[in-house]
């Protein structure tokens, strides 16, 4: 299971990529292997606001459906539109082509609410107990 150093992540399995005053969301790799195969995602419309903590989107698998929840509060400002056709991407590549939506933040002191890499890859250890 991958960790990536320059993420932030949510107690919910999201991560988000600081970029500038930007924020590159999605859900992490353990999220992706504990829901198994996605076979649909829906994701809050471009332009929309949205508060840390709050949905951004739903995404469905095999298994179940979950809602994703915002790292940060802001605008989304662009959404991975390859996904709507293709939501496997998320199982093949989390951090990557996988990525879900782009906030412009309002405030990124938020960010310092987010776990850091190792303080996720505990909280992941814990909870796989």
């Amino acid at each position: 299971m991958k960790f990536p150093e320059d993420l932030k992540y949510t107690k919910d399995h999201e991560w988000g990529r600081p970029d500038g005053n930007r924020l590159i969301a999605g859900i992490t790799d353990y999220a992706q292997d504990e829901l198994g195969d996605i076979v649909y995602i829906e994701l809050n419309d471009k332009g929309s606001s949205i508060k840390q903590g709050e949905v951004f989107g739903t995404v469905e698998s095999v298994k179940a459906v979950s809602e994703l929840y915002a790292p940060a509060s802001g605008t989304i400002v662009e959404i991975n539109e390859a996904l709507l056709e293709a939501p496997e991407i998320i199982n093949k590549d989390p951090y990557g082509d996988g990525w879900m939506i782009v906030i412009e933040m309002e405030d990124r002191a938020e960010l310092n609410n987010l776990m850091d890499s190792q303080e996720y890859r505990t909280y992941v250890e814990k909870e796989a107990k």
